[in-house]
């Protein structure tokens, strides 16, 4: 990945107004400083999603998404990080530098060139194949989702990409990098797909990565080729048809997750947009996370063979640690024999959609496969299916479903996630009496870490040396880790000092803090902060008087050194009160 400088990340969300950036994407409503709306990435009835333009910074309450305006695009428009900087960048008219020996991979927009030169070929090829023409015909796609979808032909014949794009070396290297060619045991380079229905795996920006094949004739080798991975290609973690799916709806309500690339384009033949495709991988992790963040409801589409529902259960598994309250995963198993692209073209629509509104939900179709072979009428039987059951329900986030989840394992065996059994009373929760305990007083090293985590630029008041570096108390090497940052960095704003945090362990304490309400007006902070700071500066005095203290204890003040016992008038004269020695 690029190494941009941290001055122009700084200077870059510095310029750019992160209210009008999401706005343009999320309807806000002013609610005093700050907007609120219905948080984008998950499903919500009641606003639980703010944005702070003093801060610079989003946060949801809800599902806890937030960040930087860098980090919204990341995460509303999938798109990948140098490419979400460089949409910033352009919108505030700023050229991107780069680091030297830091820059982008090796060939990375030479590869995306090269991609698209391949896309426009397949499609000149289409246009000039009266074969694959008719063929597309014969599967009811009109011209219109050919084109939206950028489906191209790669036609007969050994060589006919690489002598078209392969000009010189570096072209058939780069033909080869993105995954164009293949090689034989003799050495021979030849195009990778040839005589196949070419359909280009975009990413989130839309530009080809990759490419699927369809053959037109049954015979004529496997089903479907994929393209290799490569530097810009990890199957793992694309769908097909995903930007053509957000293309056609900017907020979506629902995924369909169907098999090949030929369902996808019919149901979109038919008006139904919001299917996408694995390619030709099961569900992983990541496409679940990808899926869930473009929609908050998921259907998974299997044929009903013992296949098809094996391919749904790994699906299960990869979906369970990623339900959050709010979203649903749900299944649709086909006929035998048929697809959705055949179901679609027989039923219409309407016939689909009516599959559709009989989907089963994770839960059911999670509680069916485990007591499939289980007897439920023992108790052997119950307890399989809860030592199946809970290692899964464990994987859920914390929740009203993970509860739910339990709460029917319960009734279908009588054992609680917990272990205990449905019949058991609760165990008694022993309480602290809280009455005449007064309310227990804010941190001062908790408060200027809050203060400097929402206004990092209060740094430019402070002189170092910094006295209270030395006081022992948890969260102080934090504080002077964010005043080091924000005096290296002084356009540095909320959002990027958490991100300088990512993967750490003190991020989440420092995100709640970054949306703490401290109950100081603005006009107040940099005097409180200030204050803060000589508090802290008065209890590192006090820790160095005590250890003075406790050694005049140990050997007499007169066995103190001159410079100690100067050290210890000073404190005590500063501090006005501390205890005299000896």
């Amino acid at each position: 990945m690029a190494r941009i400088p941290d001055s122009f990340l700084d200077e870059l969300l510095a310029r750019t107004d992160i209210v009008e950036l999401i706005e343009s994407r999320v309807p806000l409503k002013r609610a005093g400083r700050e907007y609120h709306a219905c948080c984008p990435f998950h499903d919500e009835r009641t606003p639980s999603f703010t944005v702070s333009p003093t801060k610079q910074f989003y946060h949801c309450f809800g599902c806890g998404a937030h960040g930087s305006a860098i980090r919204f695009l990341m995460e509303f428009d999938r798109l990948e990080f140098l490419d979400a900087v460089e949409e910033l960048a352009k919108r505030a008219g700023l050229e991107v530098p780069r680091e030297a020996g830091r820059a982008r991979a090796p060939d990375g927009e030479d590869l995306y060139a090269v991609l698209a030169a391949a896309q426009r070929y397949y499609a000149q090829q289409l246009a000039a194949s009266e074969e694959a023409r008719r063929y597309l015909a014969g599967r009811g796609l009109d011209r219109a989702i050919i084109e939206r979808y950028g489906i191209g032909y790669a036609p007969d014949g050994w060589e006919h990409l690489k002598s078209a794009l392969g000009t010189d070396a570096r072209r058939l290297a780069l033909l080869d990098k993105a995954g164009l060619l293949s090689r034989n045991d003799q050495g021979r380079v030849y195009d990778k797909f040839r005589h196949r229905i070419m359909f280009p795996i975009r990413d989130r920006r839309g530009r080809p990565i990759a490419f699927g094949g369809r053959v037109i004739e049954k015979d004529d080798g496997p089903k479907y080729l994929n393209s290799p991975e490569t530097a810009l290609f990890h199957k793992g973690r694309e769908l097909y048809g995903l930007h053509e799916a957000r293309q056609a709806s900017s907020r979506l309500r629902r995924l369909v997750v169907v098999e090949g690339y030929m369902d996808v384009v019919s149901l979109a033949q038919f008006g139904i947009t919001e299917a996408v495709a694995t390619l030709g991988t099961a569900t992983t992790r990541e496409h679940a996370e990808l899926l869930f963040r473009n929609a908050p409801d998921v259907v998974f589409c299997f044929d009903g063979d013992r296949a098809g529902r094996q391919a749904a259960w790994r699906a299960v598994e990869n979906v369970l640690p990623r339900m959050r309250d709010g979203r649903q995963a749900l299944f649709l198993f086909v006929p035998e024999g048929e697809d959705p692209d055949t179901i679609v073209r027989k039923e219409g629509a309407a016939g689909f959609e009516t599959r559709l509104a009989q989907t089963v939900p994770l839960s059911e179709f999670l509680f069916a496969e485990l007591s499939a072979d289980v007897d439920l009428k023992s108790l052997e039987g119950r307890a399989r299916l809860a030592e199946r059951a809970r290692p899964l329900i464990a994987q859920v986030p914390d929740g009203a479903f993970r509860d739910l989840l339990g709460a029917r394992l319960a009734e279908l065996t009588g054992v609680r996630t917990g272990g205990t059994t449905e019949q058991a009373p609760p165990a008694p929760v022993a309480r602290r009496a809280a009455a005449g305990r007064p309310a227990p007083k804010r941190s001062l090293v908790r408060t200027a870490i809050a203060m400097l985590v929402q206004q990092p630029r209060l740094v430019e008041a402070m002189d170092p040396p910094y006295l209270f570096a030395a006081l022992r108390q948890p969260g102080i090497p934090l504080l002077m880790e964010l005043i080091e940052l924000a005096r290296e960095r002084p356009r540095i704003q909320t959002g990027a000092v958490l991100e300088h945090f990512e993967g750490r362990e003190e991020r989440a304490a420092l995100d709640r803090l970054a949306m703490q309400d401290l109950g100081i007006p603005p006009e107040r902070w940099p005097v409180e902060f200030a204050d803060c700071l000589r508090q802290l500066d008065r209890q590192t005095r006090q820790q160095r008087l005590d250890e003075l203290n406790e050694r005049a204890e140990a050997v007499g003040f007169s066995g103190l050194g001159e410079a100690e016992k100067a050290e210890w008038r000073e404190l005590q004269q500063a501090l006005r009160g501390a205890p005299r020695a000896g």
